[in-house]
């Protein structure tokens, strides 16, 4: 056989396999299709809301008791400002409050002793006053006793005023002395959410200015992937619509998750829209939470940033192919 020949049959065997192999994959690629018809997809990565964890007030740290990295629980101490300043001013509020209720049971006692005044002079003044019409007293009787009836009843008044301004300084100590307990309180960083630390951001002993962040924490509770989908997909879909995520380093797992939000405004828009294909250009942000319980059970697990697609049915009767059956061990499916 000559070389010529040879030549052309390995030719002819190398195409016959090139086309074999192509229409392999391009029916590989129709039977994808024709499974994913019911769902759309995009590309992400894994995020997490971040919480910013700042300090209300300025002051100088006295410990920083989590490092990068580290899963706290709801409520568990984070960092605590050094409140010695904020205590002095606490016990010279206390101290101020008990002298205000002090000054106020002494205005009491003047308002006892001038109430008693007022009695005995409007009685004088009463018998004054009939005795004066039937010109039994003096005129000028008469009006010395309406005198100091007139000044026992302002004696009276003054001291009523005084007891009600010392109940204003009991009430504005009292004020000055809860504000300064806030301040107390707020001086000690708690975590709001079960998350990991993500940032460090000052260390022990520094001074730091009133709402300066000192960590920041990711709420690993609300992970999710956003993707873009297109008019015609983004118009179908529902708040609640069924998702699967599958991460690119867990190809095998489909992560079970659903539609939490669908921006109201497109993105990628054209400065102007006259055509139905300049329509379908459009797409809009779509946020794809992982399921609340299965966060819950693995949130040590959790990594941000991992690349993967998002699956989201379109009906909610759809089947899902297998490659997106295969859920997590253990996961069962509870409302949040």
């Amino acid at each position: 056989m000559s070389k010529k020949i040879l030549k052309f049959i390995l030719l002819a065997l190398a195409a016959a396999a090139a086309i074999f192999f192509l229409y392999g994959y391009l029916d590989e690629q129709s039977n994808k299709n024709e499974l994913l018809k019911d769902f759309a997809f995009g590309n992400g990565r894994i995020e997490s809301t971040q919480v910013d964890i700042a300090t209300k007030i300025a002051g100088r740290l006295l410990e920083v008791y989590v490092n990068e990295g580290d899963i706290v629980k709801k409520g568990q101490l984070l960092a605590k400002l050094d409140t010695k300043e904020l205590e002095a001013k606490l016990r010279l509020a206390e101290a101020q409050t008990k002298q205000a209720k002090e000054a106020k049971n002494h205005a009491l006692a003047v308002y006892k002793q001038r109430e008693s005044e007022f009695e005995l002079s409007e009685q004088n003044f009463i018998r004054a006053q009939n005795l004066y019409k039937k010109d039994a007293i003096s005129q000028l009787s008469f009006e010395q006793s309406q005198s100091a009836y007139k000044s026992a009843k302002a004696a009276l008044q003054a001291a009523n005023a005084d007891i009600a301004q010392m109940e204003a300084s009991i009430a504005s100590a009292k004020a000055q002395y809860d504000a300064i307990k806030v301040n107390i309180d707020e001086s000690t960083l708690l975590a709001p959410t079960e998350g990991r630390i993500l940032y460090k951001l000052a260390q022990s002993g520094e001074v730091v200015g009133g709402g300066q962040n000192v960590l920041v924490l990711l709420d690993l509770l609300d992970t999710y992937m956003t993707i873009f989908l297109p008019t015609a997909q983004a118009g179908v879909i529902n708040y609640g619509s069924e998702a699967r995520i599958v991460l690119d380093a867990l190809s095998d797992i489909a992560i079970p998750a659903k539609v939490t939000f669908i921006s109201p405004k497109a993105q990628f828009t054209p400065k102007q829209i006259e055509t139905q294909d300049e329509r379908e250009k459009l797409m809009f942000r779509v946020k794809i939470n992982i399921d609340y319980n299965l966060l819950k059970e693995h949130m040590d697990k959790v990594r941000t940033g991992l690349p993967g697609v998002a699956y989201v049915a379109l009906r909610e009767d759809a089947i899902w192919p297998s490659r997106l059956s295969n859920l997590p061990k253990n996961y069962l499916k509870t409302d949040k």
